[in-house]
């Protein structure tokens, strides 16, 4: 089944308009996490829409051009300060919730990447394992949180350029944790992170 026939199965049940929310960045060391919400107008199709880690980093800048142009868009991102104070998973779902509130759209069904949002109560939501390999609506939000937060850890190496967050956008890589060890943790890092944390101590 292709991704938007999957969708597709939702508006045959009376759930028209459909927004679909992803994240980036959960399981970063630093910087924000990220959360796309996409709602596909008139049933539109992009060819290529996928899971955003099966996409080459040209394939992802190009279908997030082509669906800001042929979709609803709204993203939401909460850094790294709020991450460390209220812990990631309540910080992914603070992201998802401003995502859609950034959409500013009325839909009848939230297809969410394994969560759902208490906020959001009064919205019919469906949270799916994997569902960034099963939605066009959530791989769509998956593409444009990834892209946007790429952007932010590539600026982001402009001002802490010993790091190498333009390579490794912030996870942890080999190269990251030696970065931090030789040059301990930058104001982007999420210390409440335990290899943040041990390294500090280090």
């Amino acid at each position: 089944m292709s991704l938007f026939a999957f969708d597709d199965l939702f508006r045959k049940q009376g759930l028209t308009v459909i927004a679909g929310i992803d994240e980036a960045g959960r399981g970063s060391l630093a910087g924000p996490v990220v959360a796309g919400c996409v709602c596909f107008l008139d049933n539109e199709v992009i060819e290529g829409i996928n899971d955003s880690k099966k996409l080459t980093l040209k394939q992802r800048e190009t279908l997030f051009n082509e669906i800001r142009k042929h979709a609803a868009v709204g993203i939401g991102i909460v850094d790294e300060n709020i991450i460390d104070q209220i812990n990631i998973l309540e910080a992914t779902r603070l992201a998802m919730l401003r995502a859609f509130k950034d959409l500013n759209k009325n839909v009848d069904l939230i297809l969410i990447d394994a969560l759902e949002i208490p906020e959001l109560q009064n919205i019919k939501q469906k949270a799916i394992i994997k569902a960034d390999q099963k939605s066009a609506s959530v791989a769509a939000a998956s593409i444009i949180a990834k892209v946007t937060r790429d952007l932010i850890m590539n600026s982001y190496h402009q001002i802490y350029c010993n790091y190498g967050f333009n390579q490794h956008k912030g996870y942890a890589t080999k190269q990251h944790l030696e970065a931090i060890k030789k040059f301990g943790p930058c104001p982007i890092h999420r210390q409440s992170f335990s290899p943040v944390r041990e390294l500090m101590l280090f």
